[in-house]
């Protein structure tokens, strides 16, 4: 699909982000210098900015990855937030993008959509039967209207917008804080920090018995970079791996990785989340061949590796 790229002018939401700053040094790889907002110069709250964002920018595409996410404490602390701020941006900027004539609009959503107890794997055909893990589940409707959204407009006005459900991502660059971390960060920053004090434990949330799929956010990128090229359709499409480990035996993949050989104490009065998660991968490989390339004992290491590696040049 490299026919696709050359004379395009693209903007990228969020590309100075974790996801985002992979998919632009993917578009980069490619010839495409990309057009990066910052939030302090375009909030996409507003439709000022985004008015003049796109008068300057003028995109032939829009990726939009620009989010407001956490992990499990971050969306409990946060459940206004994360439900105006991710929808009002993507409304607003699609809705923009349809005024300005822009030619597509890739959306990402977000495994959280899903419903709590659907079906494993996630079929996209489920994703309308039943509400979200309560815990996140405001991120998860506001990014899935952003679906409701793109399929109104391809339908009333001919907007070609295309809808994206990644899983949970991973991989250098993440955020590592452990106040909005996800799971695989703020394990790998236990771990490491335990061995390097010689801490006996680490105290893990849950039970361990929830299941989570994750993909490599090099993998994410090319993913999405993929559908830019290949896929016009209206229908949801999910990004993953097609597997899925426990958040026990995850934790013990981590922990042997970064050498910690201490005890796991799990906290159980703290939520698991949704009970499982694995998403059915079969359209993204029929649609535009996208198919994971990672291991996931790969990802990890080179994860692990990244994190080390900017914890000591501090």
């Amino acid at each position: 699909m490299a026919e696709f790229w050359p004379g395009k002018r693209v903007v990228v939401t969020g590309g100075a982000g974790f996801l985002g700053s992979f998919v632009v040094d993917a578009l980069r790889a490619r010839g495409v210098e990309p057009v990066v907002p910052r939030s302090r110069a375009h909030d996409l709250r507003k439709d000022a900015d985004i008015a003049r964002l796109l008068a300057a920018a003028r995109p032939d595409v829009i990726i939009h990855l620009a989010a407001v996410v956490g992990g499990i404490g971050a969306n409990r602390d946060n459940p206004g937030r994360f439900f105006y701020d991710n929808l009002i941006m993507g409304t607003q900027l699609i809705e923009g993008a349809r005024q300005a004539g822009v030619a597509k609009f890739v959306a990402i959503g977000t495994v959280c959509s899903y419903p709590k107890f659907a079906p494993v794997p996630f079929r996209e055909t489920d994703l309308w039967n039943g509400y979200p893990e309560e815990t996140n589940a405001p991120y998860g409707l506001a990014k899935k209207m952003l679906l409701v959204q793109a399929q109104a407009y391809r339908e009333q006005y001919g907007f070609n917008a295309i809808f994206l459900l990644p899983v949970n991502l991973y991989g250098p660059r993440d955020n590592f804080d452990p106040q909005s971390s996800h799971v695989i960060p703020a394990l790998i920053r236990k771990c490491v920090e335990a061995v390097q004090q010689g801490a006996p434990e680490i105290v893990v949330w849950g039970t361990g018995r929830a299941t989570r799929e994750f993909l490599y956010v090099e993998d994410a990128a090319e993913a999405i970079l993929l559908a830019a090229e290949g896929y016009d359709g209206p229908e949801p499409v999910n990004l993953g791996t097609g597997s899925e480990i426990s958040i026990q035996d995850l934790v013990g993949l981590i922990a042997r990785q970064t050498g910690f050989p201490g005890r796991i104490v799990w906290d159980a009065t703290k939520p698991d989340g949704q009970p499982r998660r694995m998403l059915d991968t079969a359209r993204a490989a029929e649609y535009f061949g996208f198919v994971a390339k990672t291991s996931f004992e790969e990802g990890l290491r080179k994860t692990i590796d990244w994190y080390r590696s900017s914890t000591s040049s501090r």
